[in-house]
């Protein structure tokens, strides 16, 4: 009967060592973990079509390298032109 006690008492403290040792793992995709309510210019579109949407830039870099890419930062964001159309918009924290 001791030995019963023995083994149901150890069992029960690795038990509870290995729940205290999981954890939950939580994935959350890129594109979800934050949903800007910033509007941002769609891809491909161009720099006129953007000046027209949300108006001059704050500043303006480039162009650099080759493809030239061309960056306009807005007060919420930053879009990157590759040629003469967007390629990638980026909201600011």
């Amino acid at each position: 009967m001791k030995n019963l006690a023995v083994v149901l008492l150890a069992s029960g403290l690795s038990f509870g060592a290995n729940q205290a040792l999981k954890a939950d793992e939580v994935k959350v995709p890129v594109g979800a973990q934050a949903k800007s309510q910033v509007q941002t210019p769609k891809r491909g579109i161009s720099k006129s079509k953007v000046r027209q949407q949300f108006g001059e830039p704050s500043s303006v870099s480039g162009p650099v390298g080759q493809p030239p890419i061309t960056t306009w930062r807005y007060n919420k964001m930053t879009v990157y032109f590759e040629y003469n159309h967007v390629i990638h918009a980026v909201v600011h924290k």
